[in-house]
């Protein structure tokens, strides 16, 4: 199983940061691509999200996701939301490079830490496609993070070009001679 680890989370955060901070003055109230949040609302789950896998990371739950959540300022702009998601990748960075690799937490079964690594790169990547697809810039996640991912959170994904493939495992993309996903999953729990 391919180990993801804290470098891979930061160089995630660090391309999000550098297609997204050029369009910071843009009006990121619009929808982040098909998704029905906006732009920011967009950003700052990623935020979420990553600080949440912190938690799991650190405090090692066995049955569910720790009870609390992040709340970014509504006041706060879109460069300020990259840079709390910035700010939350370095945490699960950190956290996950900290760990032990046989250390588990729940994410729907026992995760090991470069799962929760995996799942914030493939957050990161995902959620930034979108942003970008709202603000019409155009990107496409990198071939080398996108391979992580697949290998780790989608053993079963077909062969091709990883950024191709990955948004199409997500329901974000076309794949030729296959059909559009509507609804998809990855596997993030260790046996």
């Amino acid at each position: 199983m391919p180990v993801v680890t804290g470098a891979d989370l930061l160089q995630a955060a660090d391309e999000m940061t550098s297609v997204l901070h050029p369009h910071r003055d843009r009006d990121w109230s619009v929808p982040a691509g098909t998704l029905s949040w906006s732009c920011w609302t967009t950003a700052a789950h990623i935020a979420h999200d990553l600080l949440a896998y912190t938690g799991q990371v650190t405090g090692g739950g066995d049955d569910g996701y720790l009870p609390y959540d992040l709340r970014v300022r509504p006041t706060a702009s879109p460069a300020q939301v990259l840079t709390v998601g910035r700010a939350c990748a370095g945490m699960l960075a950190a956290a996950v490079d900290a760990a032990t690799p046989d250390s588990r937490a729940w994410h729907f079964g026992p995760c090991d830490p470069a799962g929760f690594a995996a799942m914030g790169v493939a957050e990161t990547l995902l959620h930034t496609h979108d942003i970008t697809l709202g603000l019409g810039v155009p990107w496409r996640p990198p071939q080398q993070l996108s391979t992580l991912v697949l290998r780790r959170l989608f053993p079963d994904a077909p062969a091709g070009d990883a950024s191709e493939v990955l948004l199409w495992m997500t329901g974000r993309g076309e794949l030729p001679g296959r059909a559009w996903r509507d609804s998809w999953h990855w596997k993030a729990a260790v046996d």
